[in-house]
């Protein structure tokens, strides 16, 4: 386990090495990983860059991070709490759809790898209007968060919709496929998620106006404001 200046944190390095060497001791663990077909690959020390998409995600937080906390200073207890929820935000963010039943708005996300199943936080009264210098220290923490979701959940949205539509012909949306409605005006870790019910192709048989129904509503948007999840995606281009 190293930081960013290549030094050897000694102590986290020590307790996962006990760790390691105690599961490949026990039979059990090693039955159960042979039967998975699980396979451990590591990247060299000093090279973050070997880390790929998920380091691409611990750049956007830190990004985000400097850009929010400013001038503010916080005490280790309220950086844990900012970071846990950071953390809930990002892992909340959907995946791929559950199934393929036309009912079902649920997708997969990180959570579900995590604890089983989505990451939620009940919603709260935004505090974005409010100046900082009136806020508690809690909410402060909430304001934080807030900013944070607003700039992560816009710049994560802009790079799913990042695809070479207006340079060469892609295949078009189909009906009954889960897809994410742009809206800025959600709390923290929800999303809006829908299925295409009818399509509605121009004079050129393309596709840029559908209609998509929630699990409260039935919309009318353009394609631009819709987003592809991630693993869709990936397959409609494959």
């Amino acid at each position: 386990m190293y930081s960013d200046n290549g030094t050897n944190f000694v102590g986290a390095a020590k307790e996962l090495n006990l760790a390691y060497q105690a599961a490949i001791r026990d039979p059990n663990f090693l039955n159960h990983t042979a039967l998975d077909n699980t396979s451990w690959k590591f990247i060299p020390p000093s090279a973050p860059h070997f880390g790929g998409m998920w380091e691409a995600g611990v750049r956007s937080v830190k990004h985000h991070l400097r850009r929010i906390l400013g001038e503010n200073t916080l005490s280790f207890e309220e950086f844990t709490t900012l970071l846990c929820k950071i953390e809930a935000c990002l892992n909340s963010r959907p995946i791929a759809p559950l199934s393929d039943s036309f009912d079902d708005y649920e997708s997969l996300t990180p959570g579900h790898f995590l604890i089983g199943s989505a990451l939620t936080t009940p919603p709260e009264p935004s505090l974005l209007h409010l100046n900082e210098n009136r806020l508690s220290r809690w909410q402060l923490i909430r304001h934080l968060i807030e900013r944070f979701w607003k700039l992560w959940a816009n710049d994560y949205v802009n790079t799913l919709q990042q695809r070479s539509k207006w340079r060469e012909l892609q295949p078009s949306i189909k009906i009954g496929q889960l897809i994410l409605l742009r809206n800025a005006t959600l709390p923290p870790c929800k999303w809006e998620l829908g299925r295409v019910t009818q399509l509605h192709p121009g004079a050129d048989g393309l596709t840029r106006v559908v209609t998509v129904k929630t699990a409260t509503s039935e919309y009318k948007r353009p394609i631009g404001k819709l987003c592809i999840l991630p693993v869709q995606s990936e397959a409609i281009t494959n």
